[in-house]
């Protein structure tokens, strides 16, 4: 077995010169017509080449990595919030650097950890985005195990472990907090039941009321704050800790469901923002229809959703602290960033919004606390992509250039000045697709024909909250805008309509 394995092990000329294989590009030495050369074709590296990449020493370095899903960047006080309470975050961000224009690759919650745990971009893809790992990816965790890290998962975000799904590759071990939203982990009894007294009349339906039967019977045998979902994951992270802090180096990913839907914080975190939401526990999740939602309703849900937010931060301070009290300040970098936002009301959207693709759903936050104390206190204003999580990542401990990667080193960002890595971004979400630069902000659906709110040209300078559709008024930046979308998704759109 280990003279197979050398013998499969590509050399340092077929990595580099298969890497842009992995893309699926091809090499043409000539145009196809009479008298041309053939094209060449070089072939992709497989997961077993890749995997025998020969590894630099890492630096010493530890890595934990807090997902926490559908986290608005401007509901945290690091960038700008005045309103929703955050503090635990905003230390980690006056101890690091914040990233300012950080923007996701695809969407929502399963294509989003696609990119994250494999480092490629997904949205030139025809099957569907929403689909397990692929056979041929190789993962963070299994770089980071290969390169001598102690790996471990813990995980509440119920997804994660459905049937056929595989994001624990590579973890040496993996924790599953059960019960988020409507994961079927409670059958019954369900008559004990009774949703419609968490909610107003104009939310209810049959699969709204489904739902929540579901998330209230998970939720049953709560008891204190204790016991909240995102709570257990950072218990179950401070306890990962504990036990292998001195099996160094170590690699922890952190994944919470919350502040995503059902928005259920305990008590005291929902009076932080209102004393009576009109019904002693108001449940809102999925599930509820969007045309059901009334403008009256905006403010409680903006609510419950702040204490969401306040609440993980309760938690995640908690797991800060147990990094400190562990003495891993020194040899540890942290990171925070979600999936996507949410809307709360913008242009009459609730929940996250495919064809509604502004910087409150598409914005991540992301925020770096390195070990290197000269960081402490940096704000990047360039772009970084979701691609651009796992080879940061690999980079900061001291694994560079692993093959098959798409993204770039956002690091680099931070220590140089005005430094850009991209002069523009591309997100996707269901059959919407966007293109945004430091100017302009394009969205249009690639793929159906459901146009949502666009398509829609924002001018970023002049109406940075996205509120104006200026398509009329720019047709040659509309064009261009085309064309990006159509190269960057391998797609034909569909010609304009006249207005």
């Amino acid at each position: 077995m280990q003279q197979e394995a050398v013998a499969n092990r590509p050399s340092r000329r077929e990595v580099l010169g298969a890497s842009a294989g992995t893309l699926g590009l091809a090499a043409t030495a000539a145009g196809q017509g009479a008298g041309k050369a053939p094209e060449v074709v070089i072939p992709p590296l497989t997961r077993q080449k890749r995997l025998g990449t020969p590894l630099p020493k890492p630096n010493g370095l530890n890595l934990i990595v807090i997902i926490a899903d559908t986290t608005r960047w401007d509901h945290l006080g690091a960038y700008g919030s005045r309103r929703v309470k955050t503090p635990n975050r905003d230390r980690l961000a006056a101890d690091g650097v914040v990233f300012e224009n950080a923007y996701a690759d695809g969407l929502p919650t399963i294509p989003a950890r696609r990119v994250y745990h494999s480092g490629r971009t997904i949205l030139h893809e025809k099957r569907p985005w929403w689909r397990p790992l692929d056979p041929e990816d190789v993962t963070l965790a299994e770089v980071l195990k290969k390169a001598g890290f102690t790996t471990g998962l813990v995980v509440d975000t119920y997804h994660h472990f459905k049937p056929d799904m595989n994001f624990h590759r590579g973890y040496d071990s993996w924790q599953w907090i059960r019960g988020q939203e409507t994961d079927l982990w409670i059958s019954g009894p369900r008559d004990g039941f009774d949703p419609g007294r968490h909610m107003p009349e104009h939310l209810r339906n049959p699969n709204y009321l489904r739902n929540m039967t579901q998330y209230m019977m998970n939720s049953s045998m709560r008891q204190g704050e204790d016991d909240y979902y995102c709570a257990q994951s950072c218990s179950a992270a401070m306890k990962w800790l504990e036990q292998n802090a001195r099996q160094k180096p170590f690699f922890l990913w952190l994944d919470m469901f919350d502040p995503h839907e059902p928005w259920d914080a305990p008590p005291r975190f929902q009076k932080m923002y209102r004393q009576d939401y009109g019904y002693e526990r108001y449940l809102f999740g999925y599930g509820v229809r969007h045309q059901d939602i009334r403008e009256s309703d905006y403010a409680i849900l903006r609510d419950l959703y702040a204490a969401e937010v306040t609440f993980s931060d309760h938690c995640i301070g908690r797991l800060l602290d147990k990094i400190d009290q562990l003495k891993l300040r020194d040899d540890t970098v942290v990171v925070f960033s979600t999936d996507h936002g949410t809307h709360l009301g913008e242009l009459g959207c609730v929940q996250k919004t495919p064809g509604l693709l502004n910087s409150c759903v598409a914005r991540l936050p992301l925020i770096v606390r390195h070990p290197d104390k000269k960081y402490a206190g940096k704000r990047v204003e360039g772009f970084v992509s979701a691609v651009d999580y796992m080879p940061t990542f690999l980079a900061l401990l001291g694994i560079r250039e692993f093959p098959g990667l798409v993204g770039k080193d956002f690091w680099a960002l931070a220590g140089s000045e005005g430094k850009q890595n991209y002069e523009r971004v591309f997100i996707g979400f269901g059959n919407f697709a966007a293109v945004r630069d430091k100017k302009w902000h394009y969205f249009q659906n690639f793929r159906g024909e459901d146009r949502g709110k666009g398509p829609a040209l924002y001018d970023l300078e002049a109406d940075p909250g996205e509120t104006k559709n200026v398509i009329a008024d720019h047709p040659e930046v509309v064009a261009g805008r085309r064309a990006l979308l159509e190269e960057k998704f391998q797609v034909r759109l569909p010609p304009p309509e006249k207005a």
